[in-house]
């Protein structure tokens, strides 16, 4: 039996109550599992057309599990017991979490930094296989990620095309020449989901259940939610949460997500970019903004601001004005977002399954690899912290005062976007500068490692609203590693991957101040230090 729960109130329980007789009548809920593209207008019919495959990812997904434990199984027997997730996106968002809320060790590599891939390269090659994952099979980070894999095997007398598990759309690049190379095993996923609403499909269950996730309780759970969802009435939780997400008026567009017990591990950070590059776009969208339950954003009251609290189902949990609760388990609550965000894109007026502005970053990134350019020179140097901003910084001459000026860039309904590009796993701890910069701003702020964001909230960053200012923290890798047969490193693919995305910022007007460690373990230290004195500056003046 499948358990949901909602309760809402103010902002978020009049939005419910305003919008709900439309969605009815128009009978928006039964005609999203009919697949009626129509439902976004006119201009996002052609690519509603073909994404809305999601809807029925329970059941089209379940023939799989029969191939997937059976390659488990025969992977184990030959003493194979550790999977790496080579993946970017909608590719390694959901496997994350799905692995980790089932308790399942699976490591996630999303990222081009040379320390953390070294760091997943040393464990335990002897019994590692990778599952490179890739929708459009040409993912420069996954490709990236392989070839050092598979030279690694080779070096280390492994059969490496036995060790390598592919999945991407059928007839992508990555399809052929996986085939043609002659890998253990290619998984074909259903080209009519996008990546962002794959999570149930052949891009969240063949890694998970390679390492040793239960997939078929996840799609039962799965299938359930979407008959509850497939209907329209005003018990229908999906509906409200989509009113939620794209209807209030006048829009309160930072989402605050919380986790209060859900019992899912890292949901905020899927949710984070299904809603923001699904709606970020045409200047609108909602950006989601992950914070703890005692970040400065849960209790600010900003009009612009609406708090929702993940839960378990039937939570007992006292509510604050504008705000949300929603329990469920992993799968269902998977179908109610990936549901009430196709409905938020009706309500805002925008097609929620393309991403028009996330190619332009990588772009400027292949540029600056094809290019070999002189580095944009530093404004200053503050200790292991090299300073580059615009002619906002004015006077600063401290790494303070320039976070200081690029803060007062912010205007009264603008966010602050941090972005750092390095190792997540070692600096995980890092993270925590997003509340001490909260409590600075006085705004909602977001954290993203680069570069996975970029297949994330960069859509919003780029074409939502121009409200934020940006603050991008690079680091200098304790050593480099080449990738086989390209004429660029790990080091070098962050660093234009990093370039790149500030140049698209900046070129889009949007304030970007880039700070980059020379000594990365000292870096991060004066950093964290320098952040955390300023919050505390901040909080003092607050009070007096």
């Amino acid at each position: 039996m499948t358990t949901l729960s909602y309760e809402a109130t103010g902002a978020a329980r009049r939005t419910r109550e305003q919008h709900l007789p439309a969605l009815l009548e128009d009978k928006v809920a039964t005609r999203i599992f009919a697949r009626d593209a129509t439902l976004w207008g006119l201009e996002a019919e052609a690519e509603a057309a073909v994404r809305l495959g999601w809807v029925e990812a329970g059941a089209v997904s379940r023939p799989l599990v029969a191939e997937i434990l059976a390659l488990r199984d025969a992977l184990r027997d030959e003493g194979v017991t550790r999977i790496v997730l080579c993946g970017m996106g909608g590719s390694s968002l959901a496997p994350e979490v799905i692995a980790g809320t089932a308790g399942v060790e699976m490591a996630v590599l999303d990222s081009t930094d040379p320390d953390q891939v070294a760091a997943v390269l040393a464990d335990r090659l002897a019994e590692t296989a990778i599952v490179v994952s890739s929708k459009s099979g040409s993912t420069l980070e996954t490709d990236s990620q392989r070839r050092i894999f598979e030279h690694a095997f080779t070096q280390a007398g492994i059969d490496a095309k036995s060790r390598i598990i592919v999945v991407t759309d059928p007839g992508s690049p990555l399809d052929k020449a996986s085939r043609d190379a002659g890998y253990r095993t290619v998984f074909n996923a259903d080209p009519n989901v996008g990546g962002r609403f794959s999570a149930l499909t052949a891009f969240g269950l063949v890694p998970c259940g390679l390492a040793g996730v239960d997939i078929q309780a996840l799609l039962d759970e799965a299938e359930e939610a979407a008959k509850i969802l497939n209907d329209d009435s005003g018990e229908n939780i999906g509906l409200a949460l989509g009113a939620v997400l794209g209807g209030t008026n006048p829009l309160r567009n930072k989402i605050v997500i919380v986790d209060e017990g859900s019992g899912i591990v890292g949901f905020a950070d899927w949710a984070e970019q299904l809603i923001a590059e699904s709606t970020g776009k045409l200047g609108t969208g909602v950006l989601p903004v992950v914070a703890e339950p005692s970040s400065l954003e849960v209790a600010s009251g900003a009009q612009d601001v609406l708090v929702i609290r993940l839960v378990a189902a039937d939570a007992d949990i006292e509510l604050g004005q504008n705000e949300v609760a929603i329990g469920g388990g992993l799968g269902v609550q998977m179908m109610v977002w990936e549901f009430a965000t196709a409905v938020a894109g009706r309500l805002l007026g925008i097609n929620p399954f393309d991403q028009p502005d996330v190619e332009a970053a990588k772009m400027a990134a292949r540029g600056l690899l094809d290019v070999q350019q002189e580095p944009v020179p530093t404004n200053f140097t503050d200790g292991p912290i090299e300073v580059r901003g615009g002619a906002w910084l004015g006077s600063a001459g401290t790494a303070a005062e320039a976070v200081s000026a690029l803060l007062a860039e912010l205007g009264p309904d603008g966010y602050l976007s941090i972005q750092a590009y390095f190792d997540r796993l070692a600096y995980a701890p890092f993270e925590g500068v997003r509340d001490s910069l909260a409590v600075i701003a006085g705004r909602p702020v977001t954290f993203g490692w680069g570069p996975r964001f970029l297949h994330s909230t960069g859509q919003f960053h780029k074409g939502g609203p121009a409200i934020g200012v940006f603050l991008q923290v690079t680091a200098a890798a304790v050593t480099d590693l080449p990738i086989p047969d390209r004429p660029f490193t790990f080091g070098e693919l962050i660093a234009a991957q990093a370039a790149g995305d500030a140049q698209v910022l900046s070129d889009h007007g949007r304030p970007v101040l880039r700070l980059h460690l020379t000594d990365r373990a000292a870096g991060v230290k004066a950093l964290q230090e320098l952040l955390t004195s300023l919050a505390s500056q901040a909080a003092l003046s607050r009070e007096s």
